[in-house]
């Protein structure tokens, strides 16, 4: 009987045992959500088809980390903490900074004292709003912004910063027992691991969320991919998220806590001739394109328009161009989404984050996300 017992207890051990390694890897699956606007409607939000939440922006005002639209704000992240009724593994984390909101990060994280000061009125916030940790958007240590306040010691301060966000993180750990994330949004480009040290800065961050996008060289006079994984052959390239992993592998910061960045949205340009259907060509303005859902079902699908839709395979990016208007858009597809997802599982990836969840209300490129990620 106790032979039985035992052949059977090894049994259900090798089981659960298998079952445990055959289990895939759960990859991240991060959205950016747009709180600076006002309230937002969570009702758009699906909880179940993302893992975190990033609310942005928290600004950054008298070294503090500070909720600018303090009303809506707390509206916002008690409508966001509702969703865990719908998928309780939900992480909702605060974002400071941004593009508009990093003028000051400089000055507050300067001393010890700012630092401590800032670190511990970050983490406060996530005290006070229960929510899971802290995302930061640093643009950029060391480097010009949108009129942001930089020096040198930006470098050193940009890891002392984590450094002391981390301890308020395990301190609020400690006194609440549940597991609390640091995560950094970088710029998706060498420059960025030029100023910083990317290999000290990720022992204390859970995850690098890559700011892949936004790859338009207003410098070359020229309509470019602004999300693209690979270089395109039809133009000479500076920036890609395949070359952005690479150098932040190279930076030190492991494959397993890089997170691909997705744009849900397009950048456009008005170029000087039909040349090239667009791509590559010289500009002599900026236009609008719009989130994705709208470029789809309005652009895409709709000949009446003008664009026709084609497809940049050696950079694995779609675009759009209108001969008429001489109208360029680059964006995101189901099809560039695919490619990016299919690199992350290659390269052993986090997962993937995405800016920003309102510019595809119809879930097109999340759904895709999902597909090929869980």
């Amino acid at each position: 009987m106790k032979q039985l017992k035992l052949v059977a207890a090894l049994s259900l051990y090798l089981t659960i045992s298998l079952s445990a390694i055959a289990q895939p890897k759960k990859h991240v699956i991060i959205g950016y959500v747009g709180g600076y606007r006002g309230l937002i409607d969570t009702s758009m939000v699906n909880a179940k088809k993302l893992t975190h939440i990033n609310y942005a922006f928290v600004n950054v005002k008298d070294n503090r980390a500070w909720l600018t639209n303090i009303k809506t704000d707390t509206i916002n992240f008690k409508n966001l903490l509702k969703l865990k009724k719908i998928n309780p593994d939900l992480k909702i984390l605060i974002s400071i900074g941004g593009w508009a909101w990093s003028k000051n990060f400089s000055d507050a994280v300067l001393t010890d004292t700012s630092r401590n000061a800032f670190a511990a009125s970050a983490v406060e916030i996530a005290r006070k709003y229960n929510l899971d940790g802290v995302d930061i958007d640093w643009e950029y240590p060391d480097n010009i912004g949108d009129g942001n306040v930089y020096r040198p010691e930006d470098k050193q301060n940009f890891t002392l910063m984590f450094k002391a966000i981390r301890k308020e993180l395990d301190q609020l750990e400690k006194e609440t027992g549940k597991k609390l994330f640091l995560t950094a949004a970088v710029g998706g480009f060498k420059r960025f691991t030029e100023h910083t040290e990317m290999d000290k800065v990720a022992k204390y961050l859970n995850y690098v969320n890559l700011m892949t996008y936004d790859y338009f060289q207003d410098s070359l006079g020229i309509a470019v991919h602004h999300t693209n994984l690979y270089a395109s052959k039809k133009y000479n390239t500076m920036d890609n998220a395949a070359k952005a992993v690479d150098d932040f592998i190279a930076a030190g910061v492991p494959a397993k806590k890089l997170v691909m960045g997705m744009a849900f949205y397009g950048r456009s340009s008005r170029v000087i001739d039909t040349t090239a259907n667009g791509l590559g060509t010289k500009t002599d303005g900026k236009m609008r394109a719009g989130g994705f859902t709208f470029i789809k079902d309005s652009l895409v699908t709709n000949s009446s328009k003008g664009f026709k839709y084609y497809r940049d395979y050696d950079a694995a990016a779609p675009y759009l161009f209108n001969s008429l208007t001489r109208q360029f858009i680059s964006y995101e597809d189901e099809w560039s989404i695919k490619s990016k997802c299919d690199y992350v599982n290659k390269k052993g990836m986090a997962g993937a984050m995405f800016w920003e969840y309102s510019d595809d209300k119809k879930e097109y490129l999340l759904n895709e996300i999902n597909k090929d990620l869980k």
